[in-house]
């Protein structure tokens, strides 16, 4: 089972009208985690929830399913896989989603996860997402989400639990008409990104079309919750020979005797500073400015009234590797393009924007050159330094379509970019090999076209939906908030690599090439050099004083 990200709601700033950026996919830093060298736990388990909704509580029962590794090194992170939450709710609560007339549902879930270690605890959201799904007639109704979920890594030895704690379900209702005209938009496949997770609040206060129903965790959950317990170090338990034993919460269990409890003790200080890590990466996340290249237009690049800039960053699945590959934050020059009327359509508007962009690093389409280290073929260390070219136009097509019942706004995003990648330099179990200087993919890495008889030719292909509904925060990708975009790509065979008669194009190839390897990546808030917005009191920054992105994003897995 492949699991779905979700598409987080944006922070509210100035939105985007139309869309558009490129985000990439490099093959690097395949570092497998520890699930892989270790072995799979999986787990199935069965709790009861109660879950507000207009009617009032009800009882739910939830099924959490993941994978979770055997065991951990102490400081190494490690991410659960295969994340599947199923809600079952009763007839009754079928009856108040279909009072309001709605006959389709689409739902994603945050589930609070406690995660502890010890005396110390921490939280991770995991979010999920899932497909429109039709209202029952009458009985039970149930709600299968899946996505990715927050990387953890315990802080020393001892047992690692995982516990489920308080769930949010937002649901939002389709009537009809326009169930048929959300589902005439789908078709994105694993790639698209809905919006999944929807408006959130009270439900009293939110429109007839969403509905969040908040749900806890019954005070008769068996284990309180317990998910999963993961064995940290190499000698099993910590030191004190059993995990503190999680909360309903999520939270640990209570400090040791005689050990003080005041926020200022600075013992607690202590089991903050052990608190196991969870990495999270947030949207709008700011990384380390310090840590990323220029980004500004200059005199051999002077800007247009329609020029953006932005960075973008992400992660992409290696399929022989069983790891994720890791995209540091590269810059990309925008120029935005003129929306044109689509086809007609009586219950749309509907516009047509092409857009154009370019990598930059010092005067070249391309990445910055990133260091990866990976296991090939499971057992032995190999090191590369390497950079993705762009070969040729990176065009981006977007469709805008304006719902005239109620004025939300859809967009569908493609960016095709022929990107080749560039290995400059190789080590292989401590040994450099001279990889020479021509050392790159045969062709661009390649992805199956929606429309392949208007763009031939080897390109990747990334796809992102944007969603704003008025009075809302916008979901997914739009242009100058920026979101996800993901794809498949294949990569091509190697060629070029090797000296002095030595040829290394078949290691590279073996480790690395084929199909299949799934692309999330992630583009920052963009910068309008003309008519830029700096930060304020009353406003996120979208620039700095000289014309860069304010935003640097972080990648989500």
């Amino acid at each position: 089972m492949t699991a779905k990200p979700a598409a987080a709601p944006r922070p509210p700033r100035v939105r985007a009208r139309t869309t558009s950026i490129a985000a990439f996919v490099v093959l690097a830093a395949l570092i497998p985690t520890t699930a892989s060298a270790t072995g799979t736990q999986e787990v199935e388990a069965e709790l009861p929830y109660v879950c507000t909704l207009p009617s009032g509580p009800l009882p739910a029962t939830v099924r959490i399913s993941a994978d979770f590794p055997e065991r951990a090194a102490a400081g190494e992170a490690f991410t659960p896989s295969d994340v599947t939450t199923t809600v079952e709710l009763p007839a009754e609560a079928v009856a108040d989603l279909t009072g309001t007339g709605a006959t389709e549902v689409r739902a994603a879930t945050r589930l609070d996860v406690g995660v502890a270690q010890n005396a110390a605890s921490a939280t991770a959201t995991w979010r999920g997402s899932a497909e429109p799904l039709a209202l029952p007639a009458s009985g039970p109704l149930a709600l299968v989400t899946g996505g990715d979920v927050p990387s953890v890594a315990g802080q020393g030895d001892g047992d690692l639990t995982f516990s489920a704690g308080a769930l949010a379900i937002d649901l939002a209702l389709d009537a009809p008409d326009t169930a048929a005209d959300r589902s005439a938009t789908e078709g994105a496949g694993e790639t698209g990104e809905t919006g999944a997770t929807g408006p959130t609040g009270d439900p009293a206060t939110e429109g007839p079309g969403a509905l969040t129903v908040d749900c806890a965790l019954a005070e008769d959950a068996p284990g309180r919750g317990l998910l999963a317990t993961v064995p940290v170090g190499a000698g099993g338990p910590g030191a004190s020979g059993s995990p503190s034993s999680p909360g309903a919460d999520g939270t640990s269990g209570a400090p040791r005797d005689g050990q003080p409890e005041g926020p200022d003790d600075p013992q607690r200080e202590r089991q903050s500073e052990r608190s196991p890590k969870v990495l999270e990466n947030s949207p709008g996340a700011a990384a380390d400015r310090g840590k990323v290249p220029p980004c500004r237009y200059d005199e051999r690049h002077p800007p247009t009234d329609v020029s953006l800039n932005a960075y973008v960053t992400g992660y992409a699945n290696v399929k022989k590797m069983k790891g994720a590959a890791y995209l540091p934050p590269s810059c990309v020059l925008i120029e935005q393009g003129l929306p044109v009327p689509g086809p007609a359509d009586p219950d749309y508007l509907i516009f047509d924007t092409v857009s154009y962009g370019d990598f930059h690093y010092r005067e070249r389409k391309q990445t910055p050159p990133f260091e990866a280290t990976f296991l090939s073929f499971d057992f032995t260390p190999v090191k590369a330094t390497m950079v993705l070219e762009q070969t040729g136009p990176l065009r981006i097509d977007s469709r805008m379509k304006i719902r005239l019942s109620d004025f939300t706004t859809i967009t569908d995003t493609y960016v095709r970019a022929p990107l080749v990648l560039h290995v400059r330099d190789l080590e292989v179990n401590g040994t450099p090999l001279d990889v020479g200087s021509g050392c790159r993919t045969e062709t661009s890495l390649t992805s199956e076209d929606p429309d392949p008889a208007n763009f031939p030719g080897d390109h990747l292909v990334l796809y992102g939906r944007g969603e704003q509904v008025i009075g809302l925060p916008a979901t997914g990708y739009l242009l100058l908030s920026g979101g996800v975009l993901s794809g498949e790509t294949t990569v091509p065979a190697f060629t070029g690599c090797g000296t002095d008669g030595e040829d290394l194009d078949r290691l590279l190839t073996a480790s690395v090439s084929g199909p299949g390897n799934y692309i999330k990546q992630v583009q920052g808030q963009t910068c309008a050099i003309a008519a830029p917005v700096f930060p304020s009191p009353d406003n996120e920054g979208q620039c700095t004083q000289d014309l860069q992105p304010y935003e640097v994003p972080v990648a989500e897995r």
